[in-house]
């Protein structure tokens, strides 16, 4: 269980103290790991810490929103990487994804770790640009409550 301290103006979580737990399946290929750390449905957004083992890869999605993210450790292939048009991020690194960034492929070809807020949802499609699920603030959270037992 996660030690935390909530209050009007802010919280805290010792993040050493939460448990890693799986990441949605169908919105990932391999076993990623992610953290939930905070939600704010005033602004649409949600901040996570995900473990990406090396060959896993996130699927084809698109940010509604921006994003912010800082590559703690490990290489991340964004977008298909340097070589097709992407960004290879080596860690340590700093990314920002601009509102309807489409990521095709993005995968991880060494162990790594990142941290994310993301400001409103990805939206998560099929080979054909058809939704699959759309996920904000609020579906994160319920994952993340029906994971942990929360």
């Amino acid at each position: 269980m996660a030690e935390t301290e909530n209050s009007p103006t802010g919280d805290y979580i010792q993040m050493d103290k939460m448990d890693w737990v799986p990441f949605p399946e169908g919105l990932c290929k391999g076993p990623i790991r992610w953290k939930l750390l905070h939600v704010s449905p005033e602004a649409g957004a949600w901040t996570a810490i995900f473990d990406c083992p090396e060959g896993t890869s996130f699927a084809k999605h698109i940010h509604m929103g921006p994003g912010e993210y800082f590559l703690t450790k490990g290489r991340m292939n964004v977008r298909g990487g340097s070589t097709e048009g992407g960004a290879t991020a080596v860690a340590p690194g700093y990314g920002y994804e601009a509102c309807n960034a489409q990521h095709d492929h993005t995968e991880f070809s060494e162990d790594s770790e990142f941290y994310m807020t993301f400001l409103g949802p990805l939206n998560f499609i099929d080979d054909d640009g058809n939704t699959i699920a759309l996920v904000g603030w609020q579906q994160v959270y319920e994952a993340w409550q029906a994971a942990t037992g929360g």
